[in-house]
């Protein structure tokens, strides 16, 4: 594998690990913006790893919308992929996250499903 897209895929199958150690806590005790932070960071390095398997360089800057849609060019499974519980994904700019446990809930359930690809 392609030392890029591996350390992407790496970097993503902890932050989602990160972000569902805390969802398991009880809902007083969560920290949102972990479990958003991580989810969101997980989804965006799951993307990055695709495109660097295949071949292709990312940005910083790059919204997750835009990176998912180049994802899609190459594999219409990704298609399949919801982001619509994710607000920011269409922000490059990670400073704004979720504060309520059942949104980021639905950020961690499409970065789960992302990772299940």
């Amino acid at each position: 594998m392609d030392p890029k897209a591996d350390k992407h895929f790496k970097k993503a199958a902890d932050q989602l690990r990160q972000a569902n150690e805390e969802l398991y806590k009880p809902n007083e005790d969560v920290v949102s913006f972990l479990v958003c932070k991580n989810s969101v960071k997980s989804i965006e390095n799951q993307l990055k790893g695709f495109l660097a398997q295949r071949g292709f360089e990312t940005s910083e800057d790059e919204s997750l919308d835009h990176l998912l849609e180049r994802c899609r060019l190459l594999d219409k499974k990704f298609y399949q992929v919801n982001f619509d519980a994710i607000d920011c994904s269409a922000n490059h700019i990670h400073d704004k996250f979720c504060d309520e446990v059942e949104k980021v809930s639905g950020c961690f359930q499409a970065a789960d499903q992302l990772d299940s690809f």
